[in-house]
């Protein structure tokens, strides 16, 4: 089992900055990838980046160049979002999966809302 525990997040302007963190504890040997994801209200939950043991990285098109996702070590990861935008709101969530399974394990979600 893998538990994730989120910080970060809050109200900032558009075009500004942020970054989220999530911690991740227990069976941490066995992650295979990172991801983060986000569901905006009255919208389905949508894969927003990704960072796999090997080093791969890959985002969503609507954050590419945007977003950045990385994991320091075993346990941190991070996603540094610049130049939000208003559509960026949503509450937000990290996830872990293991090698050739789905994500799995899930983060206690985080609000991030961008005003005007």
């Amino acid at each position: 089992q893998v538990q994730l525990a989120q910080s970060g997040g809050g109200l900032v302007q558009a075009g500004g900055s942020l970054t989220l963190s999530c911690a991740a504890s227990g069976n941490i040997g066995r992650i295979y990838a990172m991801g983060w994801f986000r569901q905006a209200p009255g919208k389905q939950r949508e894969f927003i980046a990704e960072t796999t043991s090997s080093g791969a990285r890959n985002y969503a098109d609507s954050v590419k160049g945007r977003f950045t996702i990385s994991r320091t070590n075993a346990v941190f990861t991070y996603l540094r979002m610049a130049n939000l935008t208003l559509e960026d709101t949503a509450i937000y969530y990290c996830a872990a999966r293991l090698r050739l399974a789905t994500y799995d394990f899930w983060g206690q979600g985080t609000q991030v809302t961008v005003s005007s």
